[in-house]
């Protein structure tokens, strides 16, 4: 009986003990980036596209309704792997080299930045990297002279097949052929990425230490590519065109709890042909253009089931924190027509973009697309999972404190318990920019002591607390208080002159601080939202 009693009392004093013991474990990250998806492409954001595994990674954790990228891909990556603005991590544009004297227009990395993985590392992580680079691979910057110990990369990205036109990879700084016996038979990179993620972990977990996995997917970016049999499954449902999917997406999203009711849908770009004025042809070209697009999503989503699914079997979903984001808005190149290009478009040797109409439902209920800082251009799902150190009482709850790309450094850090230098490899490191998310995951305040800026081809914003000054390139100044008004439809620059007034002075302030310059180009299939917001209707549902 005694034995009995003690045992129990010992198991007992286990149960205790063992969360705390498991909570002092540093935990291991995951970082997945998608490509060019737009704010409501996922189901738990308001889309109809099926992705069960994000929604259930959301409905077991914590999902940001304010999550916000750099409006364009490079400076996203740029921002994410050092925790500082892109323009002062060298990459304030694209990958083109301004030269000596234009630092913050490098097209790559600079050292005076450091990466996620060289601060990590220096904790006692296993760092890896798979999927679309992007931050300079054609001036020398690579993952693996970057802290990555293990890599398998696209330069850039754009492709999917090893047929591809651009399919280059790279393995541990290394190129390797398509058809190499490394990699798996007859690869979909959405698939391989995740394939090699996890052979990088099996890696980490033999060498017993936690691991910091840097996941980039080039999906949903074009050329859109999928498997016939994932595209066929969504063929003839997007015949209801792009107004009737965008009133559809935009309701869902009031159902779910994700935007406030009293944001009203903004009007659709005059641009873009309404839907009932296309032929039959044009309507079938264009609901295939949206099938294909959606098979890449789903496809994207089994990954991530294949992902979760692969943590699990090797015992470290629950002390694992993946944390899903974005690199820009829903992408609107190169205009109205998109592009459907190819005998079998939709296959290795097509290319497909989505383009403006179907951009619009993807970036619901806001205004812009990639390249642009109204709230469409900038916008991310945001989607945060770690069973081990989220309560269950935040499971499925939305986070509604705004959080940028620049977070995930100082986020890392503090789950790591890292220490981010001032200098590293002989070169002075430039302070982090961004605040840490880890107190959101529990319900606490972000410590943000800044605004959050941007600027990307002239386009640019800052967010302070409730406000949000903002301009395109050919517009003037706009101020919108997105706490009750998110979809800016009511410009209060002139009703709050003196709010105005501050934010463009540190506005100003900053342009100078990080070095950005004056870019000379515009698009031209792009209009003046202002114009649209004062027509008759601009307050309504678009119809």
């Amino acid at each position: 009986m005694l034995k009995q009693y003690m045992t129990s009392v010992l198991l007992m004093a286990f149960a205790c003990l063992a969360p705390a013991a498991f909570s002092q474990k540093k935990p291991n990250v995951i970082v997945i980036l998608a490509d060019d998806l737009g704010y409501a492409d996922l189901g738990c954001y308001g889309g109809e596209i099926p992705t069960p595994n994000l929604d259930k990674l959301a409905q077991s954790g914590v999902r940001f309704t304010n999550f916000y990228n750099t409006a364009r891909c490079c400076p996203t990556r740029a921002a994410l792997l050092t925790g500082v603005y892109s323009h002062q991590a060298g990459i304030g544009h694209m990958m083109d080299d301004k030269g000596a004297d234009h630092p913050a227009y490098r097209g790559q990395l600079n050292h005076n930045s450091v990466t996620i993985a060289e601060v990590m590392k220096g904790a006692g992580y296993f760092t890896a990297m798979s999927g679309k680079w992007h931050v300079g691979h054609q001036h020398g910057v690579y993952p693996s002279n970057r802290g990555f110990d293990r890599s398998l990369h696209a330069p850039a990205g754009g492709f999917y097949y090893a047929g591809g036109n651009n399919a280059k990879l790279f393995l541990n700084g290394q190129e390797v052929t398509n058809d190499s016996t490394a990699l798996p038979k007859d690869w979909y990179s959405t698939d391989l990425w995740t394939n090699y993620g996890l052979r990088f972990i099996d890696e980490a977990l033999a060498e017993k230490k936690p691991f910091m996995l840097y996941l980039a997917h080039n999906a949903p970016h074009f050329p859109l590519q999928a498997p016939e049999e994932d595209i066929v499954k969504f063929r003839g449902k997007y015949l209801k065109g792009w107004e009737k999917l965008r009133q559809e997406r935009y309701e869902k999203q009031i159902k779910l709890g994700l935007i406030d009711p009293s944001w009203k849908l903004p009007p659709i770009n005059p641009n873009v042909k309404r839907w009932d004025s296309l032929s039959d042809d044009e309507k079938k070209r264009y609901d295939d253009i949206m099938a294909i697009y959606a098979a890449v999503i789903s496809r994207l989503d089994k990954s991530i089931g294949d992902l979760v699914d692969g943590l699990k079997k090797r015992g470290v979903f629950d002390n694992t924190v993946i944390l899903f984001v974005s690199d820009n808005g829903g992408n609107a190149e190169p205009g109205i027509e998109g592009r459907y290009q190819g005998d079998k478009p939709g296959n290795a040797k097509s290319t497909v973009f989505l383009g403006q109409g179907w951009a619009e439902a993807a970036c619901t209920p806001f205004w812009a697309y990639k390249h642009h800082t109204h709230e469409g251009g900038i916008s991310s799902p945001g989607i945060v999972s770690w069973p081990a150190g989220i309560p269950t009482s935040r499971n499925g709850k939305f986070e509604r404190q705004p959080a940028h790309i620049i977070d995930i450094m100082a986020t890392l850090v503090d789950l790591g318990n890292a220490g981010y230098p001032t200098t590293y490899a002989g070169q002075p490191i430039q302070p982090m920019e961004g605040a840490s998310l880890k107190p959101a995951f529990t319900g606490k305040p972000i410590n943000r002591k800044n605004p959050i800026f941007w600027e990307h081809e002239g386009n640019r914003a800052i967010r302070d607390g409730k406000w949000k000054l903002v301009a395109e390139k050919t517009e003037k100044w706009q101020l919108y208080d997105v706490e009750q008004d998110r979809t800016e439809l009511n410009d209060q620059f002139d009703k709050q002159p003196d709010v105005a007034k501050k934010l463009v002075a540190k506005y100003e302030a900053w342009y100078k601080r990080v070095g950005a310059e004056e870019y000379d180009k515009t698009f031209k299939w792009f209009y003046d939202y202002n114009k649209a917001k004062q027509e008759p209707g601009a307050a309504g549902n678009g119809k």
